[in-house]
């Protein structure tokens, strides 16, 4: 299954899920002191791109290393979608991460597993074994979803009250149906090569 920026960009948006993501947000910022809400949403966007990055840029040897097979990868990264997307459907957002307002968050769980998660590793580690000669797209892709993770992210309680939670848990169900669909391609892909090459 080959990518073009736009379908990588999309694809990367529905797996990081910022709007779906938005009750977790709040309710991990909401015990952070105001003054450095921002700071730490910078910080934590930061720290999930660089963690993005160093998988992308090493994917190819860490497939090397764990001898694991591209189609391997591309069965795994559906699967992993597809249970993401099953609870992104059925559970909601704030139904998917534990939180813990009684800290400022540092790493877990907005870097990760929130934004830099199993399902966000496997795809930019995915793009990036399957058309390594297109790395710099996929840095922008990455680097396109994680800017609009990061608007969102310090955004959070402004969406939160202009949209309304039936329209964020709307759009949230919504993205989930569409993952589905892509999480779907990407098992079907993976067998596809596997049984008959390619």
């Amino acid at each position: 299954m080959d990518h073009s920026f736009l379908s990588a960009f999309v694809l990367l948006l529905l797996v990081l899920d910022p709007f779906g993501s938005l009750p977790i947000f709040i309710s991990v910022l909401g015990g952070v002191d105001p003054s450095r809400r921002t700071r730490v949403a910078l910080r934590e966007v930061a720290i999930a791109f660089a963690v993005l990055m160093v998988f992308m840029v090493a994917g190819q040897g860490f497939l090397q290393v764990m001898r694991l097979s591209e189609r391997s990868l591309e069965v795994a990264g559906g699967v992993i979608l597809l249970i993401i997307a099953m609870k992104m459907i059925f559970i909601g957002g704030d139904g998917l991460y534990p939180t813990d307002g009684d800290r400022e968050p540092f790493i877990f769980p907005l870097a990760v597993p929130l934004l830099a998660g199993p399902s966000a590793m496997a795809t930019v580690l995915l793009l990036a074994s399957r058309q390594p000669g297109r790395l710099l797209e996929w840095v922008g892709a990455v680097s396109a979803a994680m800017a609009v993770c990061g608007v969102v992210l310090l955004m959070a309680d402004r969406l939160r009250r202009w949209l309304g939670a039936s329209v964020v848990s709307a759009i949230e169900k919504l993205m989930g149906l569409v993952l589905t669909a892509v999480a779907t391609e990407m098992i079907l892909a993976g067998l596809k090569r596997y049984f008959f090459g390619g």
